[in-house]
């Protein structure tokens, strides 16, 4: 079951006022979807997916003084704010390693430039290979799953979550949120919003 937190539990643990959450809310820097109406036994009240909330309340306080509320929208936005990069101002602005940039060409066949959607799947690989989580034929089975699911990475609404069973390992992507119940043998490597990594590429690419 998702951990969620009541709307007067989360205004004390982020030390957010009622009209900065609603602001946000009306400027498209917290979903829409992330407010969630249940009935209580004192009546209805909202509540948040706690972990995505606290994260993105996090990030609004932490950026703010250097963007202004439009530009973080773009930023949280699933729609991508630019149309390409090319290899070179991808390397030389090491958003991602050379490593993971040859693995994709040699995948894809040599790209000169990346589109956003290419450039998200070069960050998830990156992330993986740098943290050691994953290794060369992994990272490879990661760029054909993302191959063959490019709408569903496109639509950013969906996880990823690498597993390992008894040296076997595999890649699902499912929609948010995931909910997982692992026969206890199978180990869960890594974990992925995809909505956060578009989230931290834009940041890097801003």
């Amino acid at each position: 079951m998702e951990n969620l937190i009541s709307k007067k539990d989360l205004l004390e643990e982020a030390n957010i006022s009622y009209g900065q959450l609603y602001r946000w809310k009306r400027k498209n820097l917290i979903p829409e979807n992330w407010f969630i109406r249940k009935s209580t036994f004192t009546g209805q009240e909202t509540f948040f997916p706690k972990d995505d909330i606290l994260l993105r309340i996090e990030k609004i306080k932490t950026l703010k003084d250097d963007l202004s509320l439009d530009e973080l929208a773009d930023m949280f936005s699933p729609s991508p704010t630019l149309t390409s990069l090319s290899a070179e101002e991808l390397s030389k602005r090491n958003i991602v390693s050379q490593t993971a940039i040859d693995m994709f060409n040699n995948f894809h066949g040599r790209n000169q430039s990346f589109s956003f959607n290419q450039l998200v799947t070069l960050y998830v690989l990156n992330s993986l290979l740098q943290t050691g989580d994953v290794n060369r034929a992994e990272g490879l089975d990661l760029l054909e799953l993302f191959h063959n699911q490019a709408q569903t990475v496109k639509n950013a609404g969906c996880e990823l979550i690498f597993i390992r069973k008894m040296g076997v390992s595999f890649f699902i992507l499912t929609p948010e949120p995931a909910n997982l119940c692992l026969e206890p043998q199978a180990k869960k490597i890594a974990h992925y919003k995809l909505s956060q990594c578009m989230e931290e590429l834009k940041l890097k690419l801003s």
